[in-house]
């Protein structure tokens, strides 16, 4: 039953599967006050390792389910949303990413929504011009433009984006119970390292942007000096065939090793000894601010908001970008020298915990809905 008090909230995402967006949206959505705001979450495919999660979340999640964005069957859910937003009485609408931006901003404005609020949280390189503009359109229907780092924000006031309605609000991570080395002997077993190997990790999505050729090529260049050292990338994508075969090319076979998708990541990060992120583009990485938060010493490209996280030479390294031979420099300095690594690893859990806790980000973003609130409530004054 809806209390009267409480701001009706709808949030969109493409769907449920695990990403960076999709888990900022899922932590907001667990941690959210319910005596505050009455939450439906919806999503335009209902599928996902998430779900699971979010089952507890005893909220409306509705679907509309759309294929290619300029179809009528696209028009009829736009209507859907219009009529569900019109029966619910939606005060807000928050959605993430290209395809709920274009999708629902528009329809949330024609729905009379007092608030709408839109998400970028990449500076876009994946997609194509054309795709940047009817972005871009969309969010000039939003009161404001979400964005989890100042790069992000910068790289939209160069593509036209209005300065004063771009919001920074940094990603959280929720502060996960630590994996523990119990299981350490049994974990290097099945992933089939030895007891002793220094572990190199990178945790990401296989695909174009995240410059996971770089990172194998580095590997190449330092596994001679650090024959036990094993460098996994755990994940899953498009470009897994691809870059299985550049290994090889290398001669990694048993060096580099593909894990495939994993949802063990404290236990993994437990034996980590470094954890890489060569992204050729990057908004503010949660792989990144987890790998941190466990006390695990990163290396990471200078892109996007990369450098937002790291301090360099003080919680973790960063390298250029594209750059084989600096990404192996870094990677040789911290296995060649266990008390560096460590104060780094230590220096950036301190890091996260200061500024990039879930607490912080949901308070700021809690804080953002109830003042767009007040401020759409609040009477104009005309002058006398």
């Amino acid at each position: 039953m809806q209390t009267p008090n409480r701001i009706r909230l709808l949030k969109m995402l493409t769907s449920f599967q695990i990403g960076g967006t999709e888990r900022q949206v899922a932590n907001l959505a667990l941690g959210i006050h319910a005596s505050r705001f009455d939450l439906h979450l919806a999503c335009l495919r209902n599928r996902g390792e998430l779900l699971q999660e979010l089952e507890q979340l005893r909220v409306p999640r509705p679907v509309f389910d759309i294929g290619r964005l300029y179809t009528p069957g696209t028009l009829w859910q736009a209507i859907r949303l219009v009529r569900y937003i019109h029966r619910h009485l939606i005060q807000i609408v928050h959605t993430y990413g290209f395809y709920p931006n274009v999708f629902a901003v528009p329809a949330a404005r024609i729905a009379g929504a007092s608030i709408v609020v839109a998400s970028i949280r990449d500076r876009g390189d994946i997609l194509t011009p054309m795709q940047r503009w009817i972005q871009k359109l969309a969010c000039r229907l939003a009161d404001c433009v979400l964005v989890n780092a100042e790069a992000i924000r910068e790289a939209l006031i160069g593509q036209g984006y209005r300065p004063g309605n771009i919001m920074v609000i940094r990603n959280g991570v929720v502060a996960s119970r630590p994996g523990t080395r119990e299981n350490g002997a049994a974990l290097r077993l099945e992933l089939g390292v030895p007891a002793s190997a220094p572990l190199v990790f990178v945790f990401s999505r296989l695909n174009t942007m995240k410059g996971l050729e770089y990172f194998i090529e580095a590997a190449a260049l330092i596994a001679g000096k650090f024959p036990e050292a094993r460098f996994l990338i755990v994940g899953d994508g498009g470009k897994r065939t691809e870059l299985e075969a550049h290994a090889r090319r290398l001669g990694l076979d048993d060096t580099v090793i593909f894990t495939g998708f994993r949802t063990d990541v404290p236990e993994l990060l437990s034996e980590a000894a470094v954890s890489v992120l060569p992204s050729l583009s990057e908004g503010l990485s949660n792989s990144l601010l987890e790998s941190m938060a466990a006390g695990v010493p990163v290396i990471a490209a200078a892109v996007g908001g990369n450098p937002e996280i790291i301090e360099h030479d003080v919680s973790g390294l960063l390298v250029p970008v594209r750059d084989s031979a600096s990404l192996a420099a870094a990677m040789g300095r911290l296995l060649d020298d266990p008390l560096l690594a460590a104060r780094f690893g230590e220096a950036g859990r301190e890091r996260v915990a200061e500024m990039f806790s879930m607490e912080r980000s949901l308070g700021e973003v809690e804080s953002l809905y109830e003042r767009l609130v007040e401020a759409h409530a609040r009477p104009v004054r005309t002058p006398a």
